[in-house]
């Protein structure tokens, strides 16, 4: 998986590194079992400080993406609990959509938007 930060972004690079990883998960370009580079050799790739791959892992640890195992280093393990998941998915959406309310932004193209997304990531894993 090719990881692009952009050093120009507002978007902090660990929640950039996060992100990417995040995304390579739904289009299926990395699997349950699959290991990650360690965050030494992330760094050196990328370009980045150690400790802004360490933060980025972390993350994902505690968000249930990844485990860190002393052997096998960071690897791609998805928590199973769903229920947990949907009720922070709610809430980051409860704030997305108020924003897009704001900006007169319809349940019609909230929809779509949903749809075509969703559909990129569903097309990868066919």
């Amino acid at each position: 998986m090719l990881i692009e930060i952009d050093f120009n972004s507002e978007e902090a690079i660990y929640v950039q590194l996060q992100n990417q990883i995040i995304m390579g998960i739904a289009m299926n370009l990395i699997q349950e079992g699959d290991t990650l580079p360690s965050v030494r050799q992330l760094a050196d790739t990328v370009g980045i400080n150690m400790h802004t791959v360490n933060k980025a892992y972390t993350i994902l640890k505690q968000e249930g993406f990844i485990q860190l195992d002393r052997r096998r280093g960071a690897v791609i393990a998805i928590d199973a609990d769903k229920a947990q998941a949907l009720m922070k998915m709610k809430g980051q959406l409860r704030v997305l959509l108020a924003k897009g309310c704001c900006k007169n932004i319809t349940r019609d193209d909230v929809h779509a938007l949903v749809d075509e997304i969703f559909d990129e990531y569903r097309k990868e894993t066919t």
